[in-house]
């Protein structure tokens, strides 16, 4: 059986097998990561999920079940400047789905969740002394970065094209995220909001490897060994699987989610802007069908979600998925249900038998 072809990832972070756990907000806990990085992979904590206060406790709790590296992931996005008039009227869009749910659409609305990584956060980081830290939408200030990089941790960011992973390379990051348009969840794209032109995850890989002289970590559209094997082949060194691991036992996700992943096709996700402002690949829900999948009176990331909460809340207790974000990826149909261990180690042991037939 054939050693894997790449190690600078495994050397880089210390670990054992080529597979990231992908850091899904709302969905990842504590013990998937424990799991993940226990099994040799690296698991990855979604931190903009979490108060300041939260971050450290779950920090508190990872590091008391395991003395593996780990990666703490933040949202590397500006908060926007309040815009009342917008909000009003994403409201007035939404207005006839609060009539019909019997719910008062002049009602106060939840606070907006998923902050970006600030000086708060950087401190954080600093005391948890984290292996490795990853960015989502691009990068933070350079200071925050510096900072960051003089702890010892190693740092990466997602890069949806290879103009994102040039940028990314030049501003200082050890490896970068190809993220190619099959992937579940937000695209991590910051010099680009055409989504009408996002590259699949394996013409990207191989141009992005071509670009830059870091490691290159392939993501989206891979849940078993072949795509493994694939994104090897063309040069990464390691693999970020997300969906995949939503099906496992760990993962935190409503009914009605694991419901639609079971039931998941290669044609029924869409990339939309409609749950938080910001382009994310969803499967396919009444929402994005009556309203269409992106809207341009979406207000921006993250405050979107804000008027949908009190309709998502409601309809989940009706079991229904009308109005929750039911994040996948093109592939989920090819994801087997596992503990996130197993499947941690099973990804990188399928991969290595098809490169064994092919090599």
């Amino acid at each position: 059986m054939p050693h894997w072809p790449d190690r600078r990832i495994l050397d880089l972070f210390n670990i054992d097998l080529p597979v990231l756990q992908a850091p899904m907000a709302g969905a990842t806990t504590t013990e998937m990561v424990v799991a993940v990085s226990q099994a040799g992979g690296l698991g990855s904590l979604p931190s903009a999920q979490y108060s300041v206060e939260q971050l450290e406790e779950a920090l508190k709790t990872i590091r008391a079940a395991t003395v593996r590296p780990v990666n703490v992931n933040f949202f590397a996005h500006r908060a926007p400047p309040e815009d009342p008039a917008a909000q009003q009227q994403w409201r007035a869009r939404l207005t006839p789905f609060y009539a019909e749910l019997g719910l008062d659409p002049a009602a106060p609305l939840p606070a907006t969740g998923r902050a970006p990584f600030d000086e708060d956060f950087c401190r954080v980081v600093e005391d948890f002394k984290a292996d490795v830290v990853s960015f989502h939408f691009g990068l933070p200030d350079a200071s925050l970065v510096d900072r960051v990089k003089a702890t010892g941790a190693k740092i990466v960011s997602s890069a949806t094209t290879v103009a994102e992973a040039v940028w990314l390379e030049k501003n200082g990051v050890d490896a970068v995220i190809a993220m190619g348009l099959e992937a579940g969840g937000h695209r991590g794209n910051f010099l680009s909001d055409d989504m009408s032109t996002q590259v699949g995850t394996f013409a990207l890989v191989p141009q992005v490897v071509d670009a830059v002289e870091i490691p290159v970590i392939a993501a989206g559209g891979i849940a078993d060994g072949r795509g493994v094997a694939a994104a090897a082949m063309l040069g990464a060194s390691a693999v970020q699987v997300g969906t995949a691991y939503l099906l496992s036992p760990e993962a935190k996700i409503p009914a009605m989610h694991a419901q639609a992943l079971k039931r998941a096709r290669d044609d029924n996700t869409a990339i939309t802007n409609l749950f938080t402002g910001r382009p994310a690949r969803g499967v396919i829900n009444r929402l994005m069908r009556e309203i269409g999948p992106m809207a341009a009176m979406a207000p921006p990331f993250p405050t979107a979600g804000r008027a949908l909460a009190p309709l998502r809340a409601k309809a989940e207790s009706e079991a229904r998925d009308d109005f929750t974000n039911l994040w996948s990826g093109q592939a989920a149909k090819l994801a087997k249900t596992m503990p996130a261990a197993v499947l941690t180690r099973h990804l990188y042991e399928s991969a290595l038998e098809v490169l064994t037939r092919v090599g």
